[in-house]
């Protein structure tokens, strides 16, 4: 292995002169740089970074733990992370907690998933990242399973209730109000909504968003028209059915993501009436497919990339130091309305 010590002989320099070189300081002409820099490249020489890590107590290295890979949101805020990574020549050490299967779909069962956070920040930490990014399944208080730890780590798509935890979410109940004003603009009064998840939170802010958009332009509440799904394709198509034959019938759906939004688009085709001629609707999450559906979603968009870029900018500078306090750090998105095909105007009442 090629050391300093063989570049300095080389270059007939002293070994302080090449660290200077190594490290870009000290006060080196630039003739002895170029002399120095030719040598390292003749000798084709590799620093020893574990053992430089070692010395600065700092690897540049960010541990990323994903409790799921295989949900939609991960790809696009890991994106970010590593796009920002790279600008700030930091290095990702990626781990898959595969929590929806391992947790059997149950990720608030703190007694199951704790053992599996702390064995996977332990190991991180072992690893001697410098922090940690954790991006949850599903937004929701991730408190009870996350153990205290001496680097910073800072939570995405979830967050917790400690001040000291920086969080960078997006804002759920602004995204339902401005989907629900949307449809208001475009004429229409009689507006379902299919939720997901009772216990979501999600699910709650968006209803708050709602029901705020409804209340605000002095428009009937009418609770038949308010169903609760369960985030799948076969529940928007059934509920919808379900909407469908309520003796005023709405017209228009806001169903709470892009699954469930196209299994209502599936029910209204079944039933004879046309999307959005008959039966406007709106989804959320801004999949792939809803770009390529017939008629093509209008939806909400998530600010996944967003995230994950503010997130690896956000924990390096709690590591260098330039953030010491996240009291005021709990970020939130505004969410972009997509318009495509599947929202009507209507005209009179």
């Amino acid at each position: 292995m090629v050391t300093m010590k063989d570049i300095a002989e080389r270059a007939n320099v002293s070994v302080a002169t090449v660290s200077y070189v190594l490290n870009e300081s000290g006060n080196i002409s630039e003739g002895t740089k170029r002399k120095v820099l030719q040598v390292i490249k003749e000798l084709n020489y590799r620093p020893n970074l574990i053992a430089k890590s070692l010395k600065m107590q700092k690897t540049n290295t960010i541990g990323v733990i994903v409790e799921d890979m295989t949900v939609f949101n991960a790809p696009a805020i890991i994106d970010g992370i590593n796009e920002n990574a790279e600008k700030l020549g930091l290095s990702i050490l990626l781990t898959n907690m595969r929590l929806e299967r391992r947790a059997s779909n149950s990720p608030k069962n703190s007694d199951t998933v704790k053992p599996i956070v702390r064995r996977i920040i332990d190991d991180l930490i072992s690893k001697k990242v410098d922090g940690i990014i954790y991006i949850g399944l599903h937004p929701r208080d991730v408190t009870e399973i996350i153990p205290t730890i001496d680097i910073p780590i800072l939570f995405t798509y979830c967050y917790t209730t400690n001040d000291h935890h920086c969080s960078i979410n997006y804002d759920d109940e602004q995204a339902a109000y401005d989907a629900t004003n949307y449809f208001v603009s475009k004429g229409h009064k009689k507006i379902a909504l299919i939720s997901g998840h009772i216990d979501s939170m999600s699910s709650h802010s968006r209803y708050a968003g709602y029901y705020k958009s409804i209340k605000e332009h002095n428009l009937f509440f009418k609770p038949a028209y308010i169903k609760t799904g369960d985030w799948r394709f076969d529940s928007g198509y059934s509920l919808t059915k379900e909407l469908l034959t309520i003796k005023c019938l709405p017209t228009a759906i806001l169903a709470m993501n892009d699954q469930m939004a196209v299994g209502a688009i599936r029910a209204c085709n079944d039933l004879g009436y046309k999307v959005p001629d008959d039966i406007s609707i709106i989804g959320f999450d801004n999949r792939e497919f809803s770009a390529y559906y017939s008629p093509r979603l209008t939806t909400m968009s998530l600010p996944l990339r967003k995230m994950g870029l503010l997130s690896i900018e956000t924990i390096n500078s709690l590591i260098g130091g330039s953030l010491t306090d996240c009291m005021e750090l709990k970020t939130t998105f505004r969410c972009k309305l997509i318009e495509r095909e599947s929202v009507s105007t209507l005209t009179g009442d």
